[in-house]
């Protein structure tokens, strides 16, 4: 067992995990009630109200953050918005991911992963590899792919880069990844897709 591995060992559970991380998002969760003439709500019902909510959590949601893709062989992969390139020798990329992901289970087996910027296109994309969307055939089943050593990229992502697992250890609900930068492969400018305050946004 890797020493990442063991300082899970009193992680929580997952759907524990999922309730906390979509409050965090602002409480855009959407509930759908099945009986008959029910309606959809476009805010949590469940959610703390706004004045007994976490500080910090309020606080988290006003930093606006860039939306990336995480994938690895097998291929895996990940909505993440706490997304960090540090310069250096070498470069190294920092990431908070859920430790109960598919996607760590990859990165931990392959040592290996790849982040792909996100824009403005790919909401439904972000959506479905953060569990709230529908992936009829499995997550990477819609649309196309260009394959790397480092996992799956969208061909029209902002580029993407190859990083090699470091280290990972828990940090708050999250897993905090340090990794190397080996590869880069930029595509031409494009504009991003950013998160705040629990919603999509693009810049003006």
């Amino acid at each position: 067992m890797t020493e990442a591995a063991e300082q899970l060992g009193h992680a929580t559970g997952l759907h524990e995990r999922f309730l906390g991380w979509a409050r965090a998002r602002g409480g855009t969760m959407f509930h759908v009630n099945h009986e008959p003439g029910a309606e959809i709500h476009h805010t949590d019902p469940f959610a703390v109200p706004a004045g007994q909510r976490s500080p910090v959590r309020r606080l988290r949601g006003r930093l606006a953050a860039p939306v990336t893709l995480w994938t690895a062989p097998g291929p895996a992969g990940l909505t993440v918005s706490s997304t960090l390139v540090a310069e250096g020798e070498p470069d190294r990329l920092l990431g908070l991911i859920d430790p109960e992901s598919d996607l760590w289970a990859a990165v931990e087996e392959a040592g290996r992963f790849a982040v792909a910027p996100l824009g403005p296109s790919h909401r439904q994309l972000a959506d479905r590899f953060a569990g709230l969307f529908p992936s009829p055939g499995g997550l990477f089943a819609i649309g196309s792919w260009t394959d790397t050593p480092y996992g799956p990229v969208p061909p029209d992502a902002g580029g993407w880069a190859g990083c090699r697992l470091d280290a990972a250890r828990e940090y708050g609900w999250g897993l905090l990844v340090e990794a190397t930068i080996e590869a880069v492969d930029l595509a031409d400018e494009t504009a991003p897709l950013l998160h705040y305050r629990g919603r999509y946004r693009e810049l003006g």
